[in-house]
């Protein structure tokens, strides 16, 4: 039986987790769960899973539950900051899943290394903001991080028995998001709904938007740039719309591994779960090439996707520029899902706070946070002055 600790449990990732647990509930058992605002999902997963740890965000809901389940004694709950990193160092579990959106996954991360805890990562923004700290701290802790982003564990599965010296390059897939059959002159006016409609993956409005920015792959570049020790020029991306090769390695003698498969997050999940073994995942879809008939690729074209470039910009220049890079992104994302900014602002504000900073070398958590913070308020400044 492996003990989950699950941060984010009610968004997508979340959600797909849970369904894993429930197709082996003889292997696997949720011990302790974070939630944002979703109460409805919380007390079903309470009623399902029996975990004996539940963090919500906000004070008001963890006195709702508290109330509600006041014949629990078994089950402990806590809300905020304190309740997310109770959650991710929670002494009974066995691997931590991080599965909420954002820089907050940072600190319950690095907190989870230090109790030495194995985690099965979906929360790329950790990396992106600090994942000079992060991979440190996880090699001197000996935890591993077990990518769950379909994109990493495709990697990480073709570098199984493999050399890592051997290795030429990593090739990420994109589907292309929501407008990836729209010029650029197409994206004027373009509504949050339409935005949202992601034409291969079910996933949470953050990371759909992100997809649609392309800024989502540009995240992974850096995610890989750490969890593979990479330099940025050889990580290429390439525009794959079936979602079906979720991601390739070419090696010295030019041979390439890709994984391949229908798209279905529940695949990377459980085997960040089960790794270095599989077991059956029944209840989808499994892959036909003769019905899928057709492959395409296309080379990425950066000026129709300047967040994928403004990231390769950041992840080179390193330290506190990738910090940026993903605050900003994070500002502008919930500026224009709140009506504030039109979708093409999202990238003229990004680039902005990338031109404004001074980038700073290594910096430590305290440096990260404070610009982090910085860089919030910069992109919230000019949304309220326009």
């Amino acid at each position: 039986m492996k003990n989950i600790s699950l941060l984010g449990a009610t968004g997508s990732i979340g959600q797909q987790t849970a369904d894993v647990v429930r197709s082996h509930p003889e292997q696997f058992k949720i011990v302790a769960l974070s939630a944002g605002k979703n109460l409805d999902l919380v007390r079903a997963y309470i009623e399902e899973f029996e975990p004996k740890l539940v963090s919500v965000q906000a004070e008001e809901d963890y006195r709702v539950l508290k109330n509600e389940f006041t014949s629990r004694k078994d089950i402990e709950f806590m809300f905020g900051d304190e309740g997310l990193t109770a959650v991710a160092v929670y002494d009974q579990a066995t691997i931590l899943v991080n599965a909420v959106i954002g820089s907050v996954g940072l600190y319950p991360t690095l907190q989870a290394i230090k109790a030495k805890k194995d985690i099965a990562i979906a929360n790329k923004e950790t990396l992106v903001t600090a994942g000079h700290l992060v991979m440190s701290e996880a090699k001197k802790a000996g935890v591993r991080l077990l990518p769950v982003d379909s994109e990493h564990s495709a990697i990480f599965q073709a570098l199984q028995g493999e050399n890592d010296k051997n290795i030429e390059r990593l090739v990420i897939t994109a589907s292309g998001g929501s407008f990836r059959d729209r010029t650029r002159e197409e994206l004027k006016g373009v509504t949050v709904e339409e935005a949202l409609n992601h034409p291969n993956w079910s996933m949470g409005a953050k990371i759909t938007i992100d997809s649609a920015s392309m800024m989502n792959k540009g995240l992974e570049v850096i995610e890989a740039h750490w969890l593979f020790e990479l330099p940025y020029d050889k990580i290429d991306v390439l525009l794959h719309k079936e979602s079906i090769i979720h991601s390739m390695v070419e090696f010295h003698d030019s041979s390439v591994i890709a994984q391949l498969g229908t798209p279905d997050m529940r695949v990377p999940i459980q085997y960040a779960l089960t790794y270095p073994d599989r077991m059956p995942l029944g209840g989808r879809k499994r892959l036909n090439l003769a019905e899928a008939g057709k492959l395409h690729f296309s080379d990425m074209d950066f000026t129709r996707y300047p967040c994928l470039q403004f990231a390769y910009k950041a992840g080179k220049m390193g330290g506190t520029m990738t910090t940026v890079l993903n605050a900003a992104n994070e500002a502008a994302v919930a500026a224009f899902l709140s009506g504030k900014i039109s979708f093409l602002e999202i990238e003229t504000l990004i680039e902005k706070a990338l031109n404004q900073h001074s980038v700073i070398a290594l910096p430590d958590l305290e440096t990260i946070s404070e610009v982090d913070i910085m860089t919030r308020q910069y992109i919230e400044s000019i949304v309220k002055d326009r």
